[in-house]
């Protein structure tokens, strides 16, 4: 029976997996300066598509049409359409997510009974709130303002065109949290999906023609560095929103920083996960080791350091090796596959070479996985490593990969102090039921997110703001906030005549 399940699966997605193609000003573009990419299949590292890559000149033309779409369609609407046509486009995502779920496994082997299921619902959420933010963006007046004086007001108004670079691990869901705030504010946008995973991308852009969107608003530039360097350098991009990692928005930051351009940053993350003695074990414990190899551990928000008060750490240790080792890895088509296949080969020899490393190193003790696997996709066996060395790379360099480091601590103190030895700044957990702790630990974690008592697959809803501090980045998305990062105020001052 599962083999059948994995067969209708594979023919679905098959189906389903939109035409490689840049769209520009509405129009398809199957041929770019930029070259080919041969997409592969990262379960079976078979090539499954050839994907056409934007140079310089197609970036150059989708900024064109992104302005043009700017300054006579998108920007002077009024916002009560801007709304209307969001809120199809939600209507039509929801429709479509079995799709969004399907593309997931071919695009870089999210397992489909795992979150590729979750997909479309966020897609879908996080578009259908920022739909509701359009028409509801107001200035304010003067609290000075009397009948003797200036009278002063603000305007909420569009940066213009924004440029967004979107990660390759969750395509669909970084997408959903750029870019309909961005049109809900009354930007049109240029997108460049990574060249591994541009189907996502594909899949939203023709949703948004179909809910009457119109051409230019969005724009899909598929490229690599050239194209990178091209939109954020570009004159007419008048802010980059970037989701990546640190090493990336160093540059580009430099780049931007010639012309002033303002940037929102989406970075990596190394979060710690707190276990207290008192958490229910029979619940957190399979939960710390599950979620933080969801995804194959290529998620920058995994609680991929658990930080164990010592009374409960060996029973913690047990439980949660008991769980990974019953994580079912393979064939991201199959329903019940939890660890899929990493997104390529570097990535591969790049998470394995850490693992042995580690190993070599004694950063901690190995006591499940970290051996090699055989196979024509890019898998990496999931992975525990106890009593780590919180100053070791592995306990301080993003992985991104299924390894979970655990780390024993005595004192309140000493937790705190753990999780917070770290650059990145983008979540962390604490799993206890002591609310006096709680509200304790919350002001004291450096982090743009504390989860509490998360229970399985947390994710940070549409009105939440997300976000890091340190090497996690700076800016927000979610919520009030992400709507502002894509909105600029004037001020006005009225004399009297």
């Amino acid at each position: 029976m599962v083999n059948v399940d994995i067969e209708l699966h594979r023919r679905r997605a098959a189906a389903d997996l939109p035409r490689p193609r840049l769209i520009i000003g509405g129009a398809d573009v199957l041929e770019a300066s930029g070259g080919v990419h041969e997409h592969v299949n990262p379960a079976t590292g078979e090539v499954q598509a050839s994907v056409p890559l934007a140079g310089v000149g197609e970036v150059d033309r989708a900024v064109a049409a992104a302005r043009r779409a700017f300054d006579e369609v998108w920007g002077p609407m009024r916002p009560a359409e801007r709304r209307r046509l969001l809120t199809r486009f939600a209507g039509l995502i929801r429709e479509h997510i079995e799709e969004f779920a399907a593309i997931c496994p071919l695009e870089n082997g999210v397992c489909i009974g795992g979150w590729a299921e979750r997909v479309g619902p966020h897609v879908a959420e996080w578009t259908e709130y920022y739909a509701g933010w359009a028409d509801k963006i107001e200035g304010s007046v003067s609290a000075a303002y009397s009948p003797n004086e200036f009278m002063e007001y603000t305007v909420a108004e569009p940066y213009g065109v924004i440029g967004h670079i979107i990660t390759w691990n969750s395509p669909a869901l970084s997408l959903a949290m750029k870019v309909p705030p961005s049109l809900a504010a009354g930007n049109t946008v240029v997108i460049k999906p990574a060249e591994s995973t541009p189907f996502s991308a594909l899949l939203f852009t023709e949703l948004a023609r179909e809910a009457g969107i119109p051409d230019g608003v969005i724009n899909i530039v598929t490229g690599l560095g050239e194209a990178g360097q091209a939109l954020v350098t570009h004159p007419g991009i008048d802010k980059i929103s970037f989701t990546g990692g640190p090493v990336t928005a160093r540059h580009i930051m430099a780049a931007a920083a010639a012309s002033l351009k303002p940037v929102l940053f989406e970075l990596g993350g190394k979060s710690a996960n707190l276990l207290f003695a008192d958490a229910d074990l029979d619940t957190v414990g399979p939960y710390c080791a599950a979620f933080a190899m969801s995804n194959s551990g290529q998620g920058c928000a995994l609680p991929t350091r658990l930080l164990v008060e010592r009374p409960v750490y060996d029973e913690v240790v047990e439980r949660v090796v008991g769980t990974v080792k019953a994580l079912p890895v393979g064939d991201p088509l199959d329903p019940a596959t939890y660890i899929g296949p990493l997104i390529d080969p570097a990535a591969r020899d790049r998470v394995q070479d850490m693992i042995e490393k580690a190993v070599a190193d004694k950063a901690g003790r190995l006591v499940h996985g970290g051996e090699r696997i055989e196979a024509d996709g890019y898998f990496v066996a999931p992975t525990v490593f106890a009593d780590v060395d919180n100053k070791s790379e592995l306990a301080q360099k993003e992985v991104f990969g299924p390894v979970l480091a655990i780390t024993p601590f005595d004192t309140e103190d000493e937790g705190v102090a753990l999780a917070n030895e770290s650059e990145y700044g983008l979540s962390a957990y604490i799993q206890s039921p002591n609310v006096d702790r709680i509200n304790r630990l919350v002001p004291r974690l450096k982090a743009g997110t504390v989860y509490v008592n998360p229970g399985p697959n947390p994710i940070t809803c549409a009105g939440t703001p997300f976000g890091g501090v340190g090497i996690s980045g700076f800016g927000r998305e979610g919520g009030k906030a992400g709507l502002d990062e894509f909105i600029h105020v004037k001020g006005v001052g009225v004399g009297r005549l």
